[in-house]
């Protein structure tokens, strides 16, 4: 009796983990979230009163996948912030299975490596959860449509995650350039290639 009681429970968890996970889809609205940056302040959406968009990365200090995508996502930065669509990078990794993700190494990290947009810590998980990111990097390409930020792309940076060169596939490129056009990208979904999200044990 004890271990299908065990067994309900575990499933119950496993099935609220993956319904937590299902969220955002091309085409949806954006709730507005409220998140520690690795500089002491408090960042929201709301605040970028000139943004046409936010190219939001879930990504982290210890992934192998997102380090080799870091100067990538600086490049974003760089290329497109100035045209209205700023990176916002968010942590979401529980710090007690992964420290290397903690706070204040997200602090240490971004200085040591320069980064020139808000790294933003969702220690809740809460974020990660209603967006439906799964890995790091994950990136949600959004623009603001009368007032609201509405889901345009979902997925991976480019195709090559070992050579930038090699890419010949530049997703977020594409969709952020469509999006500046005024049309909408060709492609709003692919599969975000890197380490799993570390989430909190249930």
């Amino acid at each position: 009796m004890k271990t299908i009681r065990l067994l309900s429970l575990f499933t119950f968890s496993y099935f609220l983990v993956i319904e937590s996970l299902a969220q955002y889809k091309a085409g949806d609205a954006v709730s507005d979230f409220k998140l520690l940056n690795v500089d002491g302040r408090y960042v929201t959406l709301s605040q970028f009163e000139e943004a046409k968009g936010f190219i939001i990365v879930f990504t982290c200090n210890t992934c192998p996948v997102a380090k080799k995508y870091e100067d990538r996502i600086i490049e974003l930065d760089h290329e497109f912030k100035t045209k209205g669509f700023p990176v916002i990078a968010i942590s979401s990794n529980d710090k007690n299975i992964n420290p290397g993700d903690s706070y204040e190494e997200m602090q240490k990290y971004s200085r040591k490596h320069n980064f020139t947009f808000p790294y933003l810590y969702d220690e809740s998980q809460e974020v990660a959860r209603r967006f439906g990111a799964t890995n790091t990097p994950h990136v949600y390409v959004v623009s603001k449509k009368t007032g609201k930020y509405v889901v345009d792309y979902i997925g991976a940076i480019d195709n090559n995650a070992d050579n930038p060169s090699a890419a010949d596939k530049k997703y977020v490129v594409s969709a952020v350039n469509s999006l500046l056009k005024g049309e909408k990208p060709i492609v709003t979904k692919t599969v975000a290639i890197g380490c799993s999200i570390k989430w909190k044990r249930v």
